[in-house]
This record gives C-alpha cells, sequence and structure tokens, in this order.
C-alpha cells in the first residue's frame, strides 16, 4: 500500500474506461475490495467473514504528468480475499454470493470523494456576467482606502463586499457555519438594483471574487480592473510572479525562501509515528502546517486517534461527510507512523538513478479531509492559497460544532479578553468580556533597532533600481518582541464611540486584558497589510520571538477602586417601519411553511421536524433566519418533535392569542418568543422583554433595543422559579464559555511560517519541536531542523509551563 494512500482509505473509487487513441500511453488504474476472511474455499463456497472493512487501492506507478491529453486511463476492479490474496475481477455475477455483488456494484457505481476533489476540478469554470459589459458606475468621488473597511448599516468589519455601482461597502450573508454577515449587500440591491459585487480582501493581480446578485452566482467581471480603478483600486499595477513575487522584489523573497525551508542546508529527513508528512495538493500547505501543529497537541490526539475504535465504530454511513471521523484517519495517518517509513535498499537505489539528493517519504493525501473541512466555505473550498490564521480559527469553528460528548479539545486554546473602553471627556469606563482563540501582536516597526541600517539600505536599493543595477541584499527591520508585546496593550482609538455618560459622541479609548489565559496560547503576528496603491504588503521583520513567554502581567483586573462605570443606555435604534410590518405578520398556516427553506435546513443535517418548525416559527423569512432559530433551540427536548399548534383556530385568533391576550401566569407565548430569539436574542431577554410589554411584539423589540445590557431582576428571576415554565427559562441560560484558567507561563512548541508577499500566495512550513528538537515540516517532506527561523514566524503555538 501506498504511503500517500490513507488519505483515501474507505473511498469509493468511480470507474471510467475510455478507448485509447492511437498511439497514446494508456495506464491503469487497479481498484480492489479486500475482505480479511478467515476460511476461504474458492470463490463461490468461501465463508466471507461477519464484519467487513472494503478498502480502496489507487496505484499509478509512473511520475509523469497523467493530465496531460497525450494519455487514456483504463480501470480495473478486482476483489480480494484475504488471507490468501485471492483476486476475483469485477464484475462477476456468477461466481459471487448475491450481497457481495450488490455491495460491489454500489461502491462503484458511488461518488468519489477523490476524483471529486481532483485539483483540475476545484475550480468550476465560472461564466461572465450578462452585467460586466455595459456596468454603470456612478460618478459619486467615492475612492476605497487599502484598509479600515467595515459595513455602512452595521459594525461588521468581515466578509465586506464592494458594489461596483456605487462604490458602497455592505457584508454579505452568512455562512453554514453562521459567520459571515448580517445580509446588507444583498439588501442594498434589492433596494437600488446595482448587480455586482466584489469581495475586499480577495484582490489580487489574478481577479477578485465577484458575485451577481441578479444572478445570483459567482461570475467573472472581464472589466475589473476598469471598474475597480472607478473607486481608486489599481489591480493591475498589483503584478506578482508565479510565487506571489512583485518583480522587483525577486532577489529579497528569494533569501527568505531559503531562510524559512533552510535551504542549502543537509536536512536528515525523520520517519516514524509523528514524522508523517502531507501531500500539496495545490496551494494547500496552509491547511497541512495548521494540521501539523494541531495534532501535536495531546488533548486533539486523546480526542480523535485515542477514541479512533468508538468513532469508527460509530460513524455515519457515509463517513466522508463526518467531521469526527475525518479529523481522526488523518490524526491516525500522522500519528500511527505507518505511512513514514525509511526507504528500502531498492528504493534508495532507484532515487540514486534518478540522481534525487535526498530520500523523502511521500507523505499523505488529505483530500478527503480538506473536501469536508471546506465544504460550502467560498475561500477554503477554492484551489486558491489562504490565510493559515483564518484557516486555524475555521478549524476550531468545526471542532465546536461537532465536539465528541463533552469532550471539546478546542477548550486549550479558548480564553476570556476583558476588553475596558473609557470615554475620554467624562472618564467614565464599561467593562465586557469576549471569546478568543488566539492573540494578535502588532508590528511595532518604530521600534526596530537597526534603523540606520534600514535607511542605509533603502537608499542604496533606490539608487540600485533607478540606475538598473543588482538590488542589495535585504536588512530587515530588527523588532523587539517586548515592543510589540507592548503595543498590544496601549490603548486604541474607539471610532464612532458613543458615550452613554453624554448621550452623544464622544473620543474613546479601549484597552484589553486577559480575563484567563488558555492552556495552549497561540500568538499571530500581524504582519499583512495593504499599501495606499492597495497593493499586498508584508512586514519583512525579524522579531525575537521568546522560547519562554511571561504574560502574567496581562492579567485583566476588573473595575477598579475609584472608577465610575458609564450608564447603561444604548444609542438611539430606528427600527425600519418595513421590519417591523414583517415581523408582525410572519406568524403563518402550517399548511403555508415553505418546504424549499425545509429541505435546505435538512440537508445540513436537522432534524426534518425541526426545521419545519424553524421555518413556522420565524414565518417564512427564509433558510438563514430559520438556520439562526435551530442554533437557539437545538438543545430544547422537543427540539425534534412534530410541530404543533394547540387550540389552533385561524390566522384572527391565533393572532389575538399571541399577540394581544396574557395567559394565566403571565408567560409569553412560546411562538412570539421564538421570533425574538430567532433573531439572535438571549431566551431570558426576550421572555422579560414581552412581560414588561404585555406580550406586545413591537414594543418587546423597543425594550430590548433600550435595554441592550440588561441583568436579570431578581424578582423576576424569583417569580419565573415559581413558575410552570420556570425549567425552561433556566435550561435555556448560557453556562458561559468554558475556559481553562491558569498561569500566564508559556513555552514555545511550534511555529507556522509564510514565504511571500500576501496570504494570497506564497508558501507555508511548520516547525515542532519534538523530542527535545526542531523539526521541519514542508508538505511532505519532514527533516530534523538545523536552523529553526523563529524570527520570521507568522503563528506561534505556546504550551502553559505547569506552575
Amino acid at each position: 500500500m501506498a504511503a500517500g494512500d490513507i488519505g483515501e482509505l474507505l473511498v469509493p473509487l468511480m470507474p471510467t474506461i475510455r478507448v485509447p487513441r492511437s498511439g497514446d500511453r494508456v495506464y491503469k488504474n487497479e481498484c480492489a475490495f479486500s475482505y480479511d476472511s478467515p476460511k476461504v474455499r474458492g470463490a463461490s463456497g468461501g465463508a466471507l467473514p461477519k464484519r467487513r472493512n472494503s478498502k480502496i487501492f489507487l496505484d499509478l506507478d509512473t511520475d509523469d504528468d497523467l493530465n496531460s491529453d497525450d494519455y487514456e486511463y483504463e480501470d480495473e476492479a478486482k476483489l480480494v480475499i484475504f488471507p490468501d490474496h485471492y483476486e476475483i475481477a469485477l464484475p462477476n455475477i456468477e461466481e459471487l454470493p448475491a450481497l457481495v455483488t450488490i455491495a460491489c456494484d454500489a461502491v462503484l457505481s458511488s461518488k468519489s470523494p477523490y476524483r471529486k476533489q481532483d485539483p483540475d476540478t476545484w475550480e468550476n469554470e465560472l461564466p461572465v456576467s450578462k452585467y460586466a459589459n455595459n456596468l454603470t458606475q456612478l460618478d459619486n468621488g467615492v475612492r476605497i482606502p487599502p484598509s479600515g473597511w467595515k459595513c455602512a448599516r452595521c459594525d461588521l468589519r468581515e466578509n465586506l463586499w464592494l458594489n461596483l455601482t456605487d462604490g458602497s461597502i455592505l457584508c454579505g450573508k452568512w455562512f453554514f457555519d453562521s459567520s459571515g454577515g448580517n445580509g446588507h449587500a444583498l439588501e442594498h440591491y434589492r433596494d437600488m438594483g446595482y448587480p455586482l459585487a466584489v469581495k475586499l480582501g480577495t484582490i489580487t493581480p489574478d481577479g477578485a471574487d465577484v458575485y451577481s446578485f441578479q444572478e445570483e452566482e459567482p461570475v467573472l467581471d472581464p472589466h475589473l480592473a476598469k471598474h475597480l480603478a472607478h473607486f481608486g483600486i489599481d489591480m493591475l499595477h498589483m503584478h506578482g510572479t508565479e510565487n506571489g513575487l512583485r518583480d522587483n522584489d525577486i532577489k529579497p523573497r528569494v533569501s527568505e525562501w531559503e531562510v524559512i525551508q533552510e535551504s542549502g542546508t543537509k536536512l536528515k529527513p525523520m520517519y516514524g509515528p509523528g514524522y508523517t508528512g502531507l501531500k500539496n495538493l495545490g496551494n494547500s500547505c496552509y491547511l497541512s502546517s495548521v494540521m501539523q501543529a494541531i495534532f501535536s497537541i495531546p488533548e486533539f490526539q486523546r480526542a480523535y486517534v485515542g477514541n479512533l475504535p468508538r468513532i469508527f465504530d460509530y460513524s455515519p454511513l457515509d463517513p466522508t461527510q463526518d467531521f469526527n471521523t475525518q479529523m481522526t484517519k488523518l490524526g491516525h495517518g500522522l500519528l500511527s507512523g505507518q505511512y513514514s517509513k525509511p526507504p528500502v535498499k531498492s528504493e534508495l537505489i532507484e532515487q540514486v538513478m534518478k540522481e534525487e539528493q535526498k530520500p523523502h517519504q511521500n507523505g499523505i493525501s488529505p483530500r478527503m479531509f480538506k473536501a469536508f473541512v471546506s465544504k460550502s466555505h467560498p475561500e477554503f473550498s477554492s484551489n486558491r492559497q489562504q490565510d493559515a490564521q483564518e484557516f486555524f480559527l475555521h478549524l476550531v469553528n468545526l471542532v465546536e460544532r461537532n465536539r465528541i460528548g463533552s469532550e471539546n479539545p478546542s477548550d486549550v486554546f479558548r480564553f476570556l479578553v476583558e476588553e475596558r473602553i473609557q470615554c475620554c471627556q467624562t472618564r467614565k469606563v464599561r467593562y465586557t468580556e469576549r471569546v478568543d482563540y488566539l492573540m494578535q501582536l502588532p508590528v511595532a516597526m518604530e521600534a526596530a533597532t537597526n534603523k540606520d541600517e534600514l535607511i542605509a539600505y533603502e537608499l542604496t536599493r533606490r539608487e540600485a533600481e533607478a540606475n538598473r543595477r543588482p538590488l542589495p541584499e535585504l536588512v530587515r527591520a530588527k523588532i523587539p518582541f517586548s515592543a510589540c508585546l507592548q503595543a498590544f496593550s496601549e490603548p486604541d482609538n474607539v471610532d464612532d464611540f458613543w458615550s452613554s455618560a453624554l448621550q452623544a459622541k464622544s473620543a474613546g479609548v479601549k484597552t484589553s486584558r486577559f480575563a484567563s489565559f488558555p492552556e495552549y496560547l497561540v500568538v499571530q503576528i500581524k504582519k499583512f497589510t495593504f499599501g495606499l496603491d492597495w497593493v499586498p504588503k508584508k512586514f519583512d521583520v525579524s522579531i525575537d520571538m521568546p522560547d519562554l513567554l511571561d504574560i502574567n502581567h496581562l492579567r485583566a483586573r476588573g473595575l477598579q477602586p475609584g472608577e465610575e462605570e458609564l450608564p447603561d443606555i444604548s444609542p438611539p435604534i430606528v427600527i425600519p417601519d418595513d421590519s417591523k410590518d414583517r415581523l408582525m405578520n410572519q406568524l403563518i398556516d402550517p399548511s403555508d411553511i415553505d418546504e424549499s427553506s425545509v429541505m435546505q435546513l435538512a440537508e445540513m443535517g436537522f432534524p426534518l421536524e425541526a426545521c419545519r418548525k424553524a421555518v413556522y416559527f420565524t414565518g417564512n423569512m427564509g433558510a438563514e433566519v430559520a438556520f439562526n432559530w435551530i442554533i437557539v433551540h437545538m438543545e430544547e427536548p422537543d427540539f425534534a418533535e412534530p410541530l404543533t399548534m394547540p387550540g389552533y383556530g385561524g390566522a384572527a385568533s391565533a393572532g389575538a392569542s399571541i399577540f394581544g391576550a396574557t395567559g394565566l401566569d403571565n408567560q409569553p407565548p412560546e411562538e412570539i418568543v421564538a421570533i425574538i430569539t430567532s433573531m439572535g436574542f438571549q431566551r431570558n431577554q426576550a421572555v422579560q422583554a414581552l412581560r414588561a410589554t404585555s406580550n406586545n411584539l413591537e414594543r418587546a423589540l423597543d425594550w430590548i433595543f433600550s435595554h441592550p445590557e440588561f441583568e436579570e431582576d431578581s424578582d423576576f428571576v424569583i417569580e419565573m422559579e415559581n413558575n410552570a415554565n420556570a425549567n425552561i427559562i433556566s435550561e435555556a441560560k448560557p453556562e458561559g464559555p468554558r475556559v481553562k484558567d491558569g498561569s500566564g507561563m508559556y513555552e514555545l512548541f511550534a511555529f507556522i511560517s509564510h514565504m511571500g508577499t500576501s496570504t494570497m500566495s506564497g508558501h507555508y512550513v511548520c516547525h515542532i519541536k519534538k523530542e527535545g528538537r526542531w523539526v521541519i515540516y514542508n508538505d511532505h517532506k519532514v527533516c530534523a531542523s538545523e536552523r529553526p527561523p523563529k524570527d520570521l514566524g507568522y503563528m506561534y503555538f505556546y504550551r502553559r509551563i505547569p506552575s
């Protein structure tokens, strides 16, 4: 079995047989179904085991480019019975039992994740938008800055889309994992009719992500450079080479590539458990680097590989669509050592004949894993290079959503951040807490210790460019780590700060501290930015990252003596009339439920009856709103029970009972509570708002907006404890995020480095400290590190030192 085949275990292979053309070379794919049988008496009479482990093997014994049109392929399927390795060619309906024939046919006819994830099929050919040629662009003087964007209708600063007609920046829709935006870009299209938008952060010299609201699909814009230039974005001058290098940066960047990959040194290959590489599937090094670091953590090893028998035994019928199965399979491949073995003598002779310098393992292929984790994600499902930091957060999100019982290995990364905001005029403060999974450190360029060398280098470089001479050797800015840590702890100005003490906008500053310290601290160096000309830039700096890190001085202290808190008053919020009308009229007859929305939710894996209730209680407002209802109610005991409406007697009576009448115990109707919670508010907040407004939905919404950070009234809690529905309320109260707080002393054990000018190009490499020495993981190559470039890293992984 080839070393790379672990990534395709349990993968059905779709056979395709084509007649070879004259003169073509024909390669054979052998597809074998293997069965371990205790006794074999021939193909027809042999006893098959009760429990069968089917496996597929794909072996192409050639190093030629098989994507060329010069080759045709011929697939051959066989059933192999062990231990005698008895082979039966397929199809075969005479010698095999009927059940075995049916099973083989099902495997052969199923869709293959291996074939579906062929690199050539990752990128579907996008259609050219019919609006691109004659797109109207308003001369409104809008110029888009290279950073600092946020949605014009809310405060979101991610998943932002630039409308190519009027230059509006608005947030997109939510993704399947409930992240993303509030759909304001789509609302803007419905209001104005401007069809095309481009996603900010995806613009490169080769193009960008463009979406047509009218055509309801991603599209190509052949005139994208001209359309972006209308708003001051000069895309055509963001030239790059194959490795994402600007033409005049080739020499400096080559140095970076050599240093990080430790080129020019004789690196000794490593083999055995924990020293298995990952094949690059085409710009998948960001995934490989993160997964190598993740599976070097004992908590992840125990959660997945340690539970391998249980996870495999209880995996669903289609294991390709199960996150825990895929994580366990990948972890086993990396940690077992079965796919990282020294080459045998014959292989060494072959490598010498091919003039290969060093023997390297082939690595395992994470095709199926990548197919699942990137599914339905607009960025990671593409074949482009991506940001390792963004993928790390995406992976943590998947781990959170697919926890194994009460075990959640991502707990080791979670910590609480205390944010303190102070009004500069009144000096009053407000303290809040949020959850985070990594620490982002700014690059303090002004603190460089070699400023004279940098100035001299810049002058020499400009002179060399002007006279067309070779560029001088790169001089990197040397930044003390202490300066970056100091920049992290300094106050930041708060844009659009609304002071509740003044009830007006004012100047405000925010400071962040650790309310808890995680078991494993992930530190990201914020190296990437945009220049004023929209050219992606990277701070090519050297930071003396410490092996031992002490951040105990960043521990949060809470409200201090003498500090006065800001009043609990929120800014005035105006609810559009159309939104109020939509909320007031969204309860519907159960027979009119939008079945298309129900099926969209059911395809995500939620129970069908729960999907019907979600669509009903959110008034047929679409799958997005219904999805939020599901997230809020999925822990309730009757979550998957059929939809029932006791006392339902038509729209008039239903409306009277829901919006007017008050129950004997003054408990708000569940239907109207569901509407408010589907909007993202807490259940106890919705109940208290309805009780305070006689169950009037519109007044309850106004009450919530005027009490955004309410504290539960003690009388309300006592009363509800004596209420028949107290169990529902108490169960709905969030327990708060689980954190593993402890000392702020850490030790460095892994780091991920990036080579290139932006996260959308270049290459990632991971270094991990194992058994007292550093090891470099460069895709499928795993070697002992000679000079780990700890000063050039992008993401650093620290583990807590036991006190």
